[in-house]
């Protein structure tokens, strides 16, 4: 099965240009042209991915970001911001509100493409066989790509979920921020660390009681301090 991937955009040019895009690159795209049609078409037919422009009418890209975060049903589907407001602050706020990844028109094709597939690669459901991580409330269940902090299940995106495995698995280590951006991201170069700090912030907010495993190594980057269960 080709990955579905709904594109929201209100500029036809545009929607026509990814469309054509994402099928040479073996995706199904499917198309929206504003917030409204994007949330009934992620309800009739939900996407692996979706690829949504931020300015758009009826409901704009921001608030589809957060509804979809808010049900968790479509709380794990992996957003691409795809938008002309390319400033550092409109970048932070899409990743704060629950983008995976933003990208800034003008783009290029392939960079997008490479992207998507990286988002999905990390949403795929691993090979690992009943292995889990516990410390202290917190646990991991990696095959089933669930977390849970005192028994409550805590919804993460498959970015926040990988981000947190990996320092859970490397615990004692600093992860610099580069580092993080290469092996949670899948970028050979270091685009933004912006967006590690982003990410970082909000999965604290979602592990609550947990953030305090998650230590902030002043200009280096990031460590979890606690020694795992047996």
């Amino acid at each position: 099965m080709k990955p579905k991937i709904l594109v929201v955009d209100d500029e036809p040019d545009a929607l026509e240009l990814l469309e054509l895009k994402l099928r040479e690159a073996g995706f199904a795209p499917v198309l929206a042209s504003d917030g409204a049609k994007a949330l009934t078409a992620v309800q009739a037919d939900r996407p692996d991915l979706i690829v949504l422009d931020w300015m758009l009418p009826e409901v704009d890209g921001l608030e589809v970001c957060k509804i979809l975060r808010r049900d968790p049903a479509t709380a794990t589907i992996p957003i691409l911001m795809l938008t002309a407001r390319a400033a550092e602050a409109d970048r932070v706020l899409g990743l704060e509100l629950g983008a995976d990844d933003y990208v800034a028109k003008p783009y290029s094709p392939r960079e997008l493409v490479l992207r998507i597939r990286k988002l999905l690669q990390r949403a795929a459901p691993t090979e690992e066989v009943g292995e889990r991580l516990r410390c202290g409330g917190l646990e991991i269940d990696i095959p089933g790509h669930r977390v849970t902090v005192n028994g409550a299940v805590v919804e993460l995106t498959a970015t926040e979920f990988n981000l947190l495995l990996l320092l859970a698995q490397r615990r004692g280590r600093v992860q610099t921020r580069e580092r993080l951006l290469q092996d949670v991201w899948g970028y050979e170069a270091a685009i933004d660390t912006r967006t590690v700090d982003t990410h970082m912030r909000r999965l604290r907010e979602k592990v609550g009681a947990a953030a305090e495993f998650l230590e902030t190594i002043r200009g280096v980057g990031y460590r979890f301090s606690a020694t795992l269960d047996a």
